[in-house]
């Protein structure tokens, strides 16, 4: 969230928060969900309130859902005796609550990075050895380089690496990825590593990739078309997820025979709010390329080449959902 933002009522980011406890910890009823799309219009604040709760949901991702859960219970709680004192200016009330595990995968992470990337957007950058790293939306990253060693930390998010000839420097230097759930060795290699919830997944486009789990002796090796789950215990080869590992890079979801409720989860990494597929359409299949820069775009696309409809309950609120034309 933005410094300085617009303080809102109090009363208005209760009522937020009590809302993200129902519908994204619950299994909320399609009364609930009237009522919250009542509540969301009846006033500026309160899309105002559910943005910046919103806001933090993506932080929440790689966090135990019962962890999550218990935050954001405990910030409800905790507003109820002291109602004056949280304020969602930022994530310090609720990481407080939590304590150290949710804040490792806070936005707390951007504050120690080098370089990061808010939602929507992409950055890449040039190493002094070659190297090309390309951070894709809400991504936190440092490096460490010195005379023997060449490490990047992936603090969340998800890069594209492509390592370089290292000509600089006396003898070439190996180069590591860490992860929080272990590291990775390039061996003169391009590949995608993005975390997910308790491990990372490693996607090898060129060359190989050494992985180490954190909490294993064994290490597994990563060749080129090879998807793997990197976890702190170990490491196991990865199904396909339906689309290129690194189409991200271009700017695009492009994929073939994707199930519709994973395409639009892929279109929600780069959008503020949510993206809500009607369980009805979720099993669809699609096939095509899918910008990433515009999701506006993309949805539209959709609705003309299946029978789905978008709504838009507002701009942080989109739905997916059968045709009514069948």
């Amino acid at each position: 969230m933005k410094a300085g933002a617009d303080p809102l009522p109090q009363r208005v980011v209760d009522e937020a928060i009590a809302w993200a406890v129902k519908l994204d910890f619950s299994a909320p009823t399609p009364r609930a969900r009237a009522a919250f799309e009542r509540w969301l219009q009846a006033e500026p604040d309160h899309a105002n309130a559910w943005a910046r709760v919103q806001s933090l949901r993506g932080d929440f991702t790689a966090v135990p859902p019962a962890l999550a859960l218990g935050t954001l219970q405990a910030a409800d709680a905790q507003r109820q005796r002291r109602r004056q004192g949280l304020r969602l200016l930022g994530l310090a009330g609720m990481a407080a609550v939590a304590g150290w595990t949710v804040r490792e995968h806070a936005p707390w992470q951007r504050l120690l990075a080098d370089a990061s990337t808010g939602v929507g957007e992409q950055r890449t950058l040039r190493l002094d050895d070659g190297s090309t790293v390309v951070l894709n939306t809400d991504t936190a990253l440092s490096s460490v380089f010195s005379p023997g060693l060449r490490t990047l930390k992936l603090h969340r998010g998800e890069i594209l690496v492509t390592t370089g000839a290292d000509t600089g420097a006396t003898a070439k230097r190996p180069f590591w990825v860490q992860t929080p759930f272990g590291a990775l060795q390039a061996l003169g290699t391009r590949f995608v590593v993005r975390l997910a919830a308790g491990r990372a997944r490693v996607s090898v486009q060129e060359g190989a990739v050494q992985l180490h789990p954190s909490e294993a002796t064994a290490s597994s090796l990563a060749r080129a078309g090879d998807a793997w789950w990197l976890g702190a215990t170990g490491a196991e080869p990865a199904s396909p997820q339906g689309f290129d590992a690194d189409g991200w890079a271009d700017g695009v979801v492009a994929g073939q025979d994707m199930r519709l409720a994973d395409l639009l989860a892929e279109l929600e990494r780069y959008r503020h709010g949510r993206i809500v597929c009607d369980e009805r359409v979720a099993g669809l299949r699609v096939s095509g390329v899918y910008h990433v820069r515009d999701t506006d775009r993309a949805l539209q696309f959709l609705v003309q080449t299946q029978p789905v409809e978008v709504i838009y309950r507002s701009r942080l609120w989109v739905s997916v959902g059968p045709s009514a034309q069948g």
